[in-house]
C-alpha cells in the first residue's frame, strides 16, 4: 500500500470519529451568551452604538475588576436607590443629590429665613428687654475664666462652621446669582477648607463645654413653669430662675449636646474617608449632618440674639465673667439669692462672689 493510500485511510478514520460528535454538537442549541462584553461585541456589528449591556453592568452596582484597591473601587456608578419622597428610578448618588438640593435645602433655607424675620420683628417691634432698676455697681462673678474660654472657643468655631456651611449649602441659590461664578468659586473653596479644618477644634471645644456646663443645666423644680411662661420675658415680665433658666437648659441639651454632637460625628465620618466608608454611608451622613446642623443654626440665632442685643446686659456676663446685682436679681433671682446667702459659693465650681 502506498503512502498516499495510508494517509487517505487515516483521514477517513479521523473524519468518521469526529463527524458524529460534530453533528451532535450542531444539533444542540448554542448556549446563551451571558457575558455583557460578548453581547457588546456582537452589538457592534448588529446595532452599532448600542451600549446597553455595558451600562446595565455599570448600573448594577456589582463590583468589576480594578487594579486600585478599595471597597467600592470596582463600582463605577451606584445602583438605584430611594430617598424619602422619591421613587427608585435614580441611582443612589442622583437620589441623594435631588434630596439634598430639594427638600433639605428648601425647608432648611426657609427655617433660617423665618427665624431671622421673627427675631427682626421682635427687636424692631418690642425692642430689647431693659433693666427695670438701675445698675448698683456691685458685681457678682457669673462665669469663671475656664467657663468663658470653653464657651468662646465653642461659639467662635461654631459660628465659622455655621457660616461656611451655609455658603456650601445655600450659596449657589443665594450668592451665585449676585457675585458671579469666579468669586463664588473662590468663596466656596475657602468655605470648604475652613469648614474641614475648624471642625476638629469645634468638636474638642464642644466636649469641654458639655462637661463644664452639664451640672448647672440639670432639670430643676420650676423649669416647667418657666417654659410655659418664657415668652413673657420679651415683654419685660420677670421670671425667677436658677443660674440657667429652663430655656437655656433646653438649648443646652437639645442643641449643644444632641444636635451639635450629631453634626460633629457625622462630619468626622465625611471628613475622613480613608476608613473606607461606602459612598452610601457618606451620603446618608451628609443628610443627617445637614438635618441636625440647620435647626442648630436656627436655635443659635435665637441664643445669640438674647445674649447680645435682645436683653440688656447679657453680653457683658460672658465677656467679662461678672454681672451687676440688678441684672442677676431680675433675670436669675433664685441664683442671685443663693449667691447672696453663700450657698452657691460653697457648691459651684464658678465660685461666684460679690465684687464692690
Amino acid at each position: 500500500m502506498s503512502i498516499r493510500s495510508r494517509v487517505a485511510g487515516l483521514l477517513a478514520i479521523a473524519l468518521a470519529v469526529a463527524l458524529p460528535g460534530f453533528a451532535a454538537a450542531q444539533a444542540q442549541p448554542a448556549p446563551a451568551v451571558q457575558s455583557s462584553a460578548t453581547e457588546q461585541q456582537q452589538r457592534r456589528i448588529d446595532q452599532p452604538g448600542n451600549n446597553a449591556p455595558v451600562w446595565r453592568d455599570v448600573h448594577s452596582g456589582k463590583p468589576n475588576y480594578t487594579s486600585i484597591p478599595g471597597r467600592e473601587a470596582g463600582v463605577l456608578i451606584q445602583p438605584q436607590a430611594r430617598f424619602p419622597g422619591q421613587d427608585a428610578t435614580s441611582t443612589a448618588g442622583e437620589a441623594w443629590r435631588k434630596f439634598r438640593n430639594g427638600p433639605v435645602t428648601v425647608y432648611g433655607g426657609w427655617l433660617v429665613v423665618i427665624v431671622l424675620v421673627v427675631l427682626a420683628a421682635i427687636y424692631f417691634g418690642l425692642g430689647p428687654v431693659r433693666l427695670k432698676e438701675k445698675p448698683t455697681g456691685r458685681l457678682l462673678q457669673r462665669f469663671s475664666a475656664v467657663e468663658r474660654w470653653a464657651h468662646w472657643s465653642t461659639a467662635i468655631s461654631f459660628c465659622l462652621m455655621a457660616a461656611t456651611g451655609l455658603v456650601i449649602l445655600f450659596g449657589k441659590h443665594v450668592l451665585l446669582p449676585i457675585i458671579g461664578y469666579t468669586l463664588f468659586a473662590w468663596l466656596t473653596t475657602l468655605s470648604k477648607y475652613l469648614h474641614n479644618f475648624v471642625g476638629p477644634l469645634f468638636f474638642i471645644s464642644l466636649l469641654c463645654m458639655i462637661v463644664i456646663y452639664a451640672r448647672d443645666n440639670l432639670p430643676a423644680k420650676g423649669d416647667g413653669t418657666w417654659l410655659a411662661n418664657g415668652w413673657k420675658i420679651l415683654v419685660g415680665i420677670h421670671l425667677p430662675s436658677g443660674r440657667f433658666n429652663a430655656g437655656e437648659k433646653v438649648y443646652f441639651w437639645a442643641g449643644v449636646v444632641v444636635l451639635c454632637l450629631i453634626s460633629a460625628v457625622t462630619g468626622f465620618v465625611m471628613l475622613f474617608p480613608n476608613f473606607e466608608q461606602l459612598r452610601t454611608t457618606m451620603q446618608q451622613m451628609n443628610i443627617i449632618h445637614v438635618v441636625a446642623a440647620v435647626p442648630m443654626i436656627a436655635m443659635a440665632l435665637g441664643h445669640i440674639y438674647v445674649g447680645t442685643i435682645g436683653i440688656e446686659g447679657s453680653y457683658g456676663n460672658m465677656r467679662d465673667g461678672v454681672t451687676d446685682e440688678s441684672w442677676a436679681k431680675e433675670h436669675h433671682e433664685l441664683w442671685y439669692n443663693e449667691v447672696k446667702s453663700g450657698k452657691v459659693a460653697a457648691e459651684s465650681g464658678a465660685a461666684p462672689q460679690i465684687q464692690h
